[in-house]
C-alpha cells in the first residue's frame, strides 16, 4: 500500500500545495486500494470512478491557474448511502430504492462538488440508517478493517472501515443515535456529531427528523475541523437550519494541537460507565483522562440522572419518526414495486412492495412506531418520550453550568463479532448507550481513538461533548487530547491497523 494513502487530508492538502503530488494521481491511488481491499471490507456500495477523476483533473487544472475552491480542492471523498447524490445510485442500503438515481444532489454533496472534492462513491450503511453494526445493509455487511471477522459500527460502518482501510481520506457519514461516533471508536477513526443544525439534512433521507445530523468522518480532529468548515454554515432549504455561522473549528483545532488546556473544566458522566462496561474501555479511558489533567485540565465527576433513561425514550422517538417517514415509501411513485398476480389493489402492491423491500429490522421499527403513535398509546409511549427527552436537555444545561465539557467512552464494548448480535436486538441496541444522549439534546459530541483494549486489541473510542453551538470546544478538546495521545504512541493509532495487503477482491 502507497504511504500516501496512510497520510491525513490536511498532510496531502500541503503535498498538492507543494506539487508534490497531483489530485488526479492521488484520486487513482484511492481507486486502486479500493479494488484492492473492498471485496473484503465492502465499504462502497458504489464507485464513482470516472467521475472522481474528472473530478480530480478539473482540480489539477484550477490548481494551475491558482483558481482553488476550498481548502481541501483535490482530496478524495467518499459519501454515506443516504445522501442524495445526482448520477450515483442513492439507495439507503435498502432494496426498495435499488437502482435509484436522484435528480438532486443533498446541500452538503453540492458543497462538496462546490469544494472541488472528488467523491469516490457511496458507502454502505444499515437499511435507512437503522443499525449499530451495518450488518441490516440489504447488500451485504461491512467488515472491521482491524478484524474482518467484526463489525465496524453503525449505521454508518462503510464510511468509518473506507477511512480505517485507508481507501478515503475523508468520508461523511449522518448521526441519529450514533450511527457517526460510534463506528469511528471501533474502527480507530474521527467521527463527529455537529450540534442539530449545523449542517444541512437537505436531500438526506431522513429516518428521524429531530435527531438526523450529517457529519465528518475521519483520521484526524483537524481534517473533520476542515470538512466540517466546508460543508457546514446556513441552509435556506433545510427550515431546521442554524441561522448563524459557526467560528472557524479549524483554527479551533489547531489551537488545541498545542496541547494546553489551563483553565478547561472536564466533567466525566457518572452515569456512562461503571458495571457492564468492558474493563479495556474503562483502562483506556482513564488513561485519557490522565492526559487531559496533565494538559492542565480539571476533571470532576458529573451526575446526570436522566440518561439512564435515554436508550428506551430514544427507540420510542426515532420509531415514531421512522414509521412517518417511510410512508412515502409506497411503490407508487419511484423505488421498488412488486406487483401480485391477479388483479391487485394499490394497497395489495404497497403490501407485496414493502414486503419485499424492506428488511426485518425496518419493518420491527415501522411497526413499533406505528403502534406507538396509535390511538390509545400516543401519550403513555411517544408523549412520555419527549417528557423524558425534555429532562435529558436539562441534564446537559446543569452539567454545561459546571463543566466546559462532557466525556465518556463512546461505546461500552470493542467490536463485536459480525453476527453474533444479530438475533438479539436489544444487546444490540445497547451499544448506542453513550451517543444517544447528545442526538436526543441536540448537542455537539466528537469521538477519537483512545487506543486499544487489553482484552482483543482493538480500538477504544473517547468521546467528548460540548454545549449547542459550541462545536469549536469539542475540536480544541479533541485535538489536544490527540496530540497528547500520538505523542505518547508514537504515531496516530491507525498506523497499527493490518495492513489488508491481499486482501481478496
Amino acid at each position: 500500500m502507497s504511504d500516501l494513502l496512510k497520510k491525513s487530508a490536511a498532510e496531502l492538502v500541503e503535498l498538492l500545495a507543494a506539487g508534490e503530488i497531483s489530485s488526479v494521481a492521488l484520486t487513482q491511488a484511492c481507486l486502486d486500494r479500493i479494488a484492492e481491499v473492498d471485496g473484503t471490507i465492502h465499504a462502497f456500495l458504489h464507485i464513482n470512478a470516472e467521475g472522481a477523476i474528472a473530478e480530480a483533473a478539473a482540480s489539477d487544472a484550477r490548481r494551475l491557474r491558482g483558481e482553488l475552491l476550498s481548502p481541501l480542492d483535490g482530496v478524495p471523498i467518499a459519501v454515506k448511502d443516504v445522501l442524495t447524490t445526482i448520477g450515483q445510485p442513492t439507495t439507503c442500503g435498502s432494496k426498495i430504492l435499488e437502482g435509484w438515481i436522484p435528480p438532486y444532489d443533498a446541500t452538503v454533496v453540492r458543497k462538496l462538488r462546490e469544494g472541488g472534492l472528488p467523491i469516490l462513491g457511496k458507502t454502505n450503511m444499515d437499511e435507512f440508517a437503522m443499525g449499530s453494526s451495518t450488518e441490516h445493509s440489504a447488500y451485504g455487511p461491512t467488515a472491521n478493517p482491524w478484524d474482518i471477522t467484526r463489525i465496524p459500527g453503525g449505521s454508518g460502518g462503510g464510511s468509518a472501515a473506507a477511512v480505517a482501510a485507508f481507501e478515503a481520506p475523508l468520508a461523511l457519514g449522518t448521526d441519529t443515535g450514533g450511527s457517526i461516533r460510534q463506528p469511528g471508536a471501533v474502527t480507530g477513526t474521527v467521527g463527529v456529531k455537529p450540534t442539530y443544525g449545523a449542517i444541512s439534512r437537505y436531500g438526506l433521507v431522513a429516518m428521524a427528523n429531530s435527531l438526523d445530523q450529517v457529519g465528518p468522518v475521519t483520521r484526524t480532529v483537524l481534517d473533520s475541523a476542515l470538512l466540517q468548515d466546508l460543508v457546514g454554515g446556513h441552509d435556506p432549504l433545510d427550515s431546521t437550519s442554524l441561522p448563524e455561522a459557526l467560528p472557524s473549528l479549524a483554527d479551533a483545532a489547531r489551537l488545541g494541537a498545542a496541547g494546553d488546556l489551563s483553565g478547561l473544566k472536564v466533567g466525566v458522566i457518572k452515569e456512562l460507565g461503571g458495571e457492564g462496561w468492558q474493563p479495556g474501555v474503562i483502562t483506556r479511558f482513564d488513561e485519557s483522562l490522565e492526559l487531559l489533567k496533565a494538559a492542565g485540565a480539571e476533571v470532576v465527576e458529573v451526575s446526570c440522572p436522566s440518561f439512564v433513561h435515554a436508550l428506551a425514550a430514544y427507540y420510542l422517538v426515532m420509531p415514531c419518526e421512522a414509521s412517518s417517514n417511510l410512508a412515502k415509501f409506497d411503490a407508487m411513485r419511484y423505488g421498488l414495486r412488486v406487483t401480485p398476480s391477479g388483479d391487485p389493489s394499490a394497497e395489495d402492491v404497497m403490501r407485496a412492495s414493502r414486503d419485499a423491500g424492506f428488511g426485518d429490522e425496518v419493518k420491527r421499527r415501522i411497526i413499533l412506531g406505528t403502534y406507538a403513535l396509535s390511538s390509545g398509546y400516543y401519550d403513555a409511549y411517544y408523549a412520555s418520550a419527549q417528557k423524558v427527552r425534555t429532562l435529558i436537555q436539562r441534564d446537559f444545561d446543569a452539567a454545561f453550568a459546571q463543566v466546559d465539557v462532557l466525556v465518556s467512552p463512546t461505546a461500552p464494548t470493542t467490536a463485536w463479532k459480525l453476527g453474533e448480535k444479530l438475533d438479539d436486538p436489544l444487546a444490540m441496541y445497547k451499544g448506542d448507550l453513550a451517543t444517544i444522549p447528545a442526538n436526543l439534546a441536540g448537542v455537539p459530541g466528537i469521538s477519537l481513538p483512545a487506543g486499544l483494549a487489553d482484552e482483543d486489541g482493538l480500538p477504544v473510542g473517547f468521546q467528548i461533548l460540548a454545549p449547542a453551538r459550541a462545536d469549536d470546544r469539542l475540536y480544541r478538546v479533541g485535538a489536544a487530547l490527540e496530540a497528547l495521545l500520538e505523542k505518547q504512541w508514537g504515531a496516530p493509532l491507525l498506523s497499527q491497523a493490518p495492513a489488508l495487503e491481499g486482501a481478496s477482491k
